[in-house]
């Protein structure tokens, strides 16, 4: 299973059109997770030319995008339990909250979002991805979006490009 991941794309806010980089990957895409800030429906539909798309609200999100997208959810795909959740809220870090947010249940991998800051790392035996943003780098030097491959075991890896 090859599901491609993205964040904060504030469309079109922060870009007018997917990026050329991100569509080439989603060709391939058994499944499209969006980690909320869609900000229009319209990103919705786009991504769902390639593949199922299922994904979580923002911050930013309106009712249109609250209609489509919950704040969370919790899924298993090939065998591993996941957390999705964009991250926002009030005080700690997006990780604390994100870990919070998922407390008690005993999950293989979180993605989240909100930072904008790709993120690929381990609290225990929780796999915690963030995907970074296809639109809006911000002070980094390079736009960024996930792959993760599920097989025999779960692999995600960062697409960065300019």
């Amino acid at each position: 299973m090859r599901i491609i991941v993205v964040s904060d794309t504030h469309m079109p806010k922060k870009a007018k059109q997917l990026p050329t980089r991100l569509i080439e990957e989603l060709y391939s895409a058994n499944l499209i997770v969006h980690l909320g800030d869609w900000q229009t429906v319209e990103i919705y539909k786009q991504l769902s030319e390639f593949a199922q798309v299922i994904g979580v609200y923002g911050n930013v999100d309106e009712d249109d995008i609250k209609e489509i997208a919950p704040r969370r959810i919790v899924t298993e795909w090939g065998g591993f339990k996941v957390g999705i959740v964009h991250g926002h809220g009030e005080k700690k870090t997006t990780e604390k909250r994100v870990m919070e947010e998922f407390e008690g249940e005993e999950l293989d991998l979180i993605l989240f979002g909100h930072s904008h800051l790709p993120i690929l790392k381990f609290v225990k035996k929780t796999m915690l991805f963030n995907p970074g943003s296809a639109t809006d780098k911000r002070s980094l030097p390079y736009y960024s979006f996930g792959v993760i491959t599920i097989e025999d075991d779960v692999c995600a890896e960062h697409i960065f490009y300019k």
